[in-house]
């Protein structure tokens, strides 16, 4: 296998887990911080799934980060598929999240008038914003891993 940016064991890959989990930390912070948010079940699914990605890409920067530290490569082919499959299923729990999160944001507060941009709106919105932007990170991230068992 190929080494290229964002492979395990380097920097790049590195820093795209350390985004992952900033921005997934980010979205549970925002969204628990809001008042009420229990009574909406697509908010509670965005925290289930972001607790998710938090998990694993903290684990997975862990990794890398010993990786780095020891100099080792990580293209067992094993160990690729397994970061392929994590990745993909928290890439799509993390789209999913963020996506039923937007919809019911935007039905809530823009359709249905019970926002008017108070503290509660903005950390819902703030909340999806960052999901949305560690899904981005985690995509990328997936799409390495995928291009790197193909390219073995």
């Amino acid at each position: 296998m190929r080494e290229f940016p964002g492979t395990p064991g380097t920097l790049t890959s590195l820093f795209l887990r350390i985004t992952q989990c900033v921005f997934a930390a980010g979205s549970i912070a925002a969204m628990a911080t809001a008042p009420n948010f229990t009574g909406i079940t697509a908010f509670c699914y965005l925290i289930a799934s972001m607790g998710l990605q938090v998990a694993w890409s903290f684990a997975l920067a862990v990794l890398d980060g010993i990786a780095l530290v020891k100099k080792k490569v990580l293209h067992n082919p094993l160990l690729v598929s397994l970061f392929i499959v994590g990745d993909w299923v928290t890439a799509l729990l993390s789209l999913a999240a963020a996506s039923s999160s937007a919809g019911v944001a935007v039905l809530y507060f823009n359709d249905l008038g019970n926002c008017g941009f108070g503290e509660e709106c903005q950390k819902y919105q703030l909340s999806v914003a960052l999901a949305f932007l560690g899904w981005v990170s985690v995509s990328i991230s997936s799409l390495i891993m995928l291009w790197l068992f193909a390219a073995g």
